[in-house]
């Protein structure tokens, strides 16, 4: 029987917590009611026998201390809440016992933005890792030397696994049961819960707003020159020339400052523009490309799919009411 403690850290959400309990027992009864042995120990872990969440509105009864569970075969970290920095603060105790029980075999999963307190262990170092796109830029910032894995659900490798945002952790949930308990499980589990099991990335939901978090005014004069002149053909020598700085001292500067360098910002920029287009309008998708300043239909097609993971008309389908209705 595999051994689960479900971290109950301070600033949990607790759907994070409540979701994988409840998954995961569910497995047990099917298991149960098969005439089988349950697969699964499932422990709610933490500092405190009971654990204030949502500014007390909530409360969790964990059913053990961490000091008293001394292996374990996996640990799931669920998503935090609020301000990141304060938030690992608040859990700095639980650290040492997650670096504890991986280095005594456990399997370790973050959910969500519970990556932020799984790559504060350090375990995370020189590895990739997933969480919710909407604070990617801060996750860089604060963890250098982990490779975020951006638009990625999953991310997997040496008994360390993350999901994306949101409600992406019901697949490395779906994921997890599947190398347990086999995939006839795992489609079944998959049923029950309604989830769309191989979910592999979450790149149709990534809405970019440019990262302007940083103190390189004429790189940031230039991402503003970028996302109001959308229907031009601007080029990375206009813009240097412009900002009166060395091409090649130019795309260091912007990647440096944005992530991305200003070819694909001006792409990440015309596609979002393309997406609200999509989203809100019933504009055809030849209307929106000349909107946002493609004049190529396969080009248009090939960079809308690339970053967003479908085909503009897909991405139509799926987003526009009208287009669905």
């Amino acid at each position: 029987m595999k051994h689960i403690s479900i971290l109950v850290p301070y600033d949990a959400v607790p759907a994070a917590i409540v979701d994988p309990r409840y998954l995961f027992t569910t497995v047990n009864q099917f298991l149960i009611a098969a005439g089988k042995e349950p697969a699964f120990n499932v422990q709610l872990v933490g500092l405190e026998r009971q654990i204030p969440l949502n500014n007390n509105v909530f409360a969790v009864n964990t059913d053990a201390l961490c000091n008293e569970v001394d292996k374990t075969d996996l640990v799931i970290i669920p998503a935090l809440s609020g301000d990141m920095k304060l938030a690992i603060e608040r859990n700095k105790d639980l650290l040492p016992w997650i670096v504890k029980q991986y280095n005594s075999g456990a399997e370790v999963t973050s959910l969500c933005l519970g990556a932020f307190l799984l790559a504060s262990t350090g375990l995370l170092n020189g590895k990739a890792c997933s969480t919710h796109w909407f604070l990617a830029d801060e996750f860089r910032a604060m963890f250098p030397e982990v490779t975020l894995a951006d638009g990625s659900i999953i991310t997997e490798g040496d008994r360390l696994y993350s999901s994306g945002g949101a409600s992406s952790y019901w697949n490395v949930l779906l994921n997890l049961v599947e190398k347990y308990s086999g995939r006839e499980m795992a489609i079944r589990i998959s049923k029950f819960f309604a989830l769309e099991i191989d979910r592999k990335s979450q790149s149709p939901f990534i809405m970019f707003n440019g990262q302007k978090k940083h103190e390189d005014e004429p790189i940031k004069k230039a991402q503003e020159f970028i996302e109001e002149n959308l229907t031009e053909r601007i080029s990375i020598e206009d813009l240097a020339t412009r900002f009166a700085i060395g091409r090649r001292h130019f795309i260091r500067r912007f990647k440096k400052a944005t992530n991305n360098t200003p070819a694909e910002y001006i792409q990440r920029v015309k596609i979002e523009a393309a997406k609200k287009h999509l989203e809100n309008t019933r504009k055809n998708v030849n209307e929106v490309m000349y909107d946002v300043g493609y004049t190529d239909v396969k080009t248009f097609r090939t960079v809308f799919k690339k970053i967003t993971g479908l085909s503009p008309i897909d991405y139509k389908h799926r987003f526009n009411r009208d287009s669905a209705a």
